[in-house]
């Protein structure tokens, strides 16, 4: 790796650490490849230096033989197949304001729940989740979430088809929308803005519904996704079991995305930020059948996970209280626990961070 002002950075380089700020938050992750948005916000963040990837790093042999004790390599490789296909269903959508559902399920069924059920895919998730923020990532990478917590909460083979088909499409309504909203976050729309953007969640349910052979389930997701437990939700305001299952397995799916992904003018935050989120969240907006086995497995995989803290120390998570709002100990040292209930201003900055 070598070090460079940001002044002499190009879009396309790849950083090699990642960036903290001085209220010690991840600002950019390891891995990150570099658009001219990214160098514009370093330099008005005052960045002075970052380090980038060299040469030897990003050449083909580095490459191959890094590929060999990367065990995640070939999941991102899927992963980047996969976007190609969902890149053409999406464009497809928009073309012809129908959905491809056949595409879909062939793509849902062959590739995305294999995907699904690989063992790590939460840490695999983890290192894509810089690449990029538009319609189809999301859509895939939602698809593939709703696999895992399908997993876990051991649905039925054909409901976890659906429900990744669900996750698949559920944001299929906005290929309707305005040019101007495509990048748009709902946190920052008001007005007509607000009402177009909450519009996408009809849309959906409409090119779905104008298609055949979509399970039910999949087109209530595209409608209810963003539908709240305690009615708060849009776009009616519905509650508890009037939504369905699947809508609410993928708002959580949706959620955790939204908090662990770069996007414009949000910090990108760590899976520890995202349960503490989904823990407030789990007995008023969102479905706490659906949160408690999403939970207790994500904390499971944790376990043994190298972490560094905003206390400038690092360590292993050894332990989870038997609570669901608890946050984990981490051994710091060969004898030292730090229970971080303990030590409420302490956050996890970075989760399995590299040398």
């Amino acid at each position: 790796m070598r070090s460079l002002p940001v002044e002499e950075l190009q879009p396309g380089m790849i950083l090699a650490r990642s960036i903290i700020n001085d209220e010690m938050m991840v600002i950019l992750s390891e891995g990150t490849l570099l658009s001219k948005a990214h160098i514009t916000r370093l330099a008005f963040l005052d960045i002075p230096v970052v380090y980038v990837k060299d040469e030897y790093e990003l050449s083909e042999t580095f490459q191959n033989v890094s590929a060999l004790f990367d065990t995640g390599s070939a999941f991102i490789s899927e992963y980047k197949d996969v976007i190609h296909e969902a890149r053409s269903i999406f464009e497809e959508a928009k073309s012809s304001g129908k959905a491809p559902v056949e595409k879909s399920k062939q793509v849902v069924n062959e590739t995305i729940a294999p995907m699904a059920k690989q063992s790590g895919v939460m840490d695999y998730l983890l290192e894509i989740n810089h690449l990029a923020t538009d319609v189809y990532n999301h859509s895939v990478r939602v698809s593939i979430l709703a696999g895992v917590l399908a997993k876990w909460m051991h649905l039925s083979k054909q409901e976890t088809q659906e429900v990744i088909l669900a996750g698949f499409m559920h944001d299929i309504g906005k290929t309707r929308f305005p040019d101007r909203l495509l990048d748009k976050q709902v946190e920052t729309l008001t007005g007509d803005d607000r009402e177009a953007y909450e519009q996408h969640t009809i849309d959906g349910q409409m090119i779905l519904s104008a298609t055949a052979n979509v399970p039910e389930g999949v087109k209530r997701t595209a409608l209810q996704h963003h539908e709240c437990m305690d009615g708060s939700g849009f776009p009616f305001g519905i509650s508890g079991n009037d939504i369905h299952l699947y809508a609410r397995m993928v708002a959580l799916a949706d959620l955790y995305d939204n908090i662990t992904t770069e996007r414009e003018g949000f910090r990108k935050e760590t899976p520890f930020a995202a349960i503490d989120k989904i823990t407030a969240d789990m007995y008023t907006k969102l479905d706490p059948k659906v949160c408690v086995p999403f939970l207790t497995n994500l904390k499971d995989s944790f376990l043994g996970s190298r972490v560094y803290l905003s206390n400038g120390l690092s360590g292993t998570i050894v332990h989870y209280a038997n609570d669901f709002s608890a946050r984990p100990m981490i051994r710091v040292m060969d004898s030292e626990l730090l229970d971080l209930n303990d030590y409420p201003d302490v956050q996890i900055l970075e989760y399995n961070p590299k040398d």
